[in-house]
């Protein structure tokens, strides 16, 4: 089924189910990832655990080769907000690393980022990484039939920009999800309620703020994919694949499994 309008094409229950497979094998992922964090380990070394992880479970990397970009993560550190490069550079304590992998399984893809805060960052990090988490999760109480796509947009931006005064990233926004890993319609992080596509029964979309402790203005690195915060402060980005239902959004990735990880790893701090 899909929009001939939009081209926003909406799944059926059997394919809502496909999608929840590759979802939460992206939550598995990040899960395996924020166990081997720590000082000392290089991004690319992260990259290649999460590359065969994904691998063994019978899945492939959505993001490696895709348009070109050559890794299965995008591992963004500091002030870098999303796309960033994995590298031979090692984390240090008081980094903030977010990473954002996809999964292709079954002929469906999944999506979902997660922030992780090395050792011991600064109260202002916390917060940034509390409120960025806290408007994913309003965005998705927006994902309902019947709502716009502004209704999530408004209330990511609502609470991230009005309410705490950060920098609501413009360029980049969510984004349909499916057979491709980028479908119609975008989801910006900024907007008015009541705007923009309808949201329908059987629509999967990737909600994901990315939140600047700063300015909301970006830049990219000489690489071409790493988009850095034009202040130099730290972003943060945390991202769930969700299908539109009635009544009540459903999340088909999952941070349960990621945030015990997190806890139980000591050079992660989980208290934000």
């Amino acid at each position: 089924m899909f929009d001939f309008f939009k081209m926003i094409h909406y799944k059926t229950s059997s394919e809502v189910e496909i999608m929840r497979e590759s979802a939460l094998l992206v939550s598995k992922t990040l899960a395996a990832v924020a166990e081997m964090l720590r000082p000392g380990i290089s991004t690319l070394e992260v990259d290649a655990f999460a590359e065969q992880f994904i691998l063994d479970h019978g899945a492939i990397p959505s993001f490696k080769n895709y348009k070109g970009f050559p890794f299965t993560c995008c591992i963004s550190v500091n002030d870098a907000v999303v796309h960033g490069f994995p590298s031979d550079r090692k984390l240090q304590n008081g980094d903030l690393v977010s990473v954002d992998a996809g999964v292709f399984k079954n002929g469906y893809h999944g999506d979902s980022a997660y922030t992780f805060a090395i050792g011991e960052v600064s109260d202002e990090v916390k917060k940034l990484m509390r409120v960025t988490k806290d408007a994913l999760q309003l965005g998705v109480e927006k994902a309902i039939a019947g709502n716009r796509v502004g209704d999530i947009s408004f209330a990511v931006q609502d609470h991230a920009e009005r309410k705490h005064k950060y920098g609501v990233v413009r360029e980049l926004v969510g984004h349909g999800l499916g057979r491709k890993l980028h479908e119609d319609p975008q989801v910006p992080n900024y907007g008015k309620r009541g705007s923009g596509p309808k949201l329908n029964d059987g629509l999967v979309i990737a909600i994901e703020p990315m939140i600047n402790m700063g300015v909301k203005e970006v830049w990219y690195d000489d690489d071409g994919w790493t988009v850095r915060t034009k202040d130099g402060l730290p972003a943060a980005h945390y991202e769930h694949t969700v299908c539109v239902r009635r009544g009540k959004a459903d999340v088909l990735s999952s941070f349960a499994e990621i945030e015990a990880a997190e806890k139980a790893n000591p050079a992660l701090c989980a208290d934000y």
